[in-house]
């Protein structure tokens, strides 16, 4: 804060604090302003896409707002943190962070006493992280932001209550999943069992699959597939090469979190040739969709991950000390505010410079923004060699792959 402080004219650090942590505007509009920027700049209803995530941020003490022994995928297990959940926009290589939500545990929720402390409304009620994810994505929908499909990571892809919500409403997504979800290559017979001959009690009343085999797991249905069954596909285009994958699309029926089976649907497994990991994806995508039209669904996860690098590595997203409600979703916003600007300077100097990216974008402001004046000859000459070492570094690898 003391930095920015010194490059801000008219204001100190007390100010920048204050603006942040206690500051009574809403932070609603200016999401829903940052949606209509990234909308008109990018949006795309066929190439775009929307990302769900979440990012965690491990915290010592139990008084910041929503801070809770929980698991933390930051650190690979339980621990106490606060878990913001997250919605992305992707087109092809641009992408940003367009909506957040604060996970607050039922705890949290009960505790009166450190919700008056931390300043959350009193209307906040207890929502699962999933519900948390489906409320951005209807608020997108609501504000008409074009997309061609909605992707997810595992946690949340795992979720039939999410993915259902989302083919409800006539959705596209495409969803990671682990690798020990089963599914079913044919829909099973179910129906309410008879009560068994001599055994006492209630009739059943609970649905159950009754006749057909036992769900496979993806990971095991993998090796029962023919080479025939395998396509090298397209996936994106990197800063060293194209990357192509394995992949195999069939038809299956998952497992739903009830036992049942749901709705048909796409399970992609994609293999990378060269480091061999494996990735199982379910998507609603309609049965005629051709496999380059699920590659590229595929492949965009990949961007939302690059996202969070953005987020956490350039624009501070895990940057701050704030304890209060207002005040995490005053930073979060001022981060996504961030994210949105750097992907426009991006967008306006990459017309003229192709190879520019986000981190040169960062490098270039905090050259810029704290002089009074700059040239445009000085601005030219710092994105030259940039792309001096980035091609230099684009040569020297294609060297060692000959």
């Amino acid at each position: 804060m003391c930095r920015y402080a010194k490059d801000v004219p008219d204001c100190n650090n007390q100010s920048l604090q204050h603006f942040v942590s206690n500051s009574p505007w809403k932070h609603q509009p200016v999401l829903n302003h940052i949606q209509r920027d990234v909308t008109k700049a990018v949006g795309d209803k066929n190439k775009g896409s929307l990302h769900v995530d979440e990012c965690c941020f491990p915290k010592q003490g139990k008084d910041s707002v929503g801070a809770s022994p929980q698991h933390c995928g930051r650190l690979g297990k339980t621990a106490n943190c606060q878990v913001g959940v997250f919605l992305g926009y992707t087109k092809d290589s641009y992408r940003t962070l367009i909506d957040e939500r604060l996970y607050l545990p039922k705890g949290w929720i009960k505790d009166r006493k450190r919700r008056k402390k931390c300043g959350v409304p009193w209307y906040i009620r207890f929502k699962k992280k999933n519900e948390l994810a489906w409320d951005m994505i209807h608020h997108a929908q609501k504000k008409k932001i074009p997309f061609g499909w909605i992707g997810m990571d595992s946690l949340y892809g795992r979720d039939s209550w999410l993915r259902n919500k989302i083919d409800t409403q006539g959705l596209i997504y495409i969803a990671d999943i682990p690798c020990n979800l089963g599914v079913w290559l044919e829909r099973p017979k179910t129906g309410v069992p008879p009560r068994k001959e001599g055994v006492r009690g209630r009739n059943p009343t609970r649905e159950k699959v009754i006749e057909g085999t036992d769900p496979i797991k993806v990971r095991d249905l993998k090796d029962q597939l023919d080479g025939e069954e395998w396509h090298h596909v397209f996936i994106r285009d990197t800063e060293r090469r194209e990357l192509w994958a394995d992949m195999a699309c069939l038809r299956v029926f998952p497992s739903e979190d009830d036992g049942l089976p749901g709705d048909e649907c796409w399970l992609i497994i994609r293999k990378d040739p060269k480091n061999k990991e494996i990735k199982y994806q379910l998507s609603n995508a309609p049965a005629d969709t051709g496999i380059d039209r699920l590659g590229q669904m595929s492949g965009s996860r990949y961007w939302i991950e690059r996202t969070f690098e953005d987020g956490k590595g350039i624009a501070g997203l895990a940057d701050y000390q704030l304890r209060g409600w207002t005040g995490w979703h005053h930073h979060m916003t001022m981060t996504l505010l961030a994210m949105l600007y750097l992907l426009l300077t991006t967008m306006k100097l990459g017309r003229k410079a192709e190879f520019l990216t986000v981190q040169d974008a960062k490098e270039i402001l905090e050259v810029v923004m704290p002089k009074r004046k700059i040239t445009h000859g000085e601005i030219v000459q710092l994105i030259l060699e940039k792309h001096k070492r980035r091609l230099s570094a684009r040569r020297s690898h294609h060297r060692r792959n000959k």
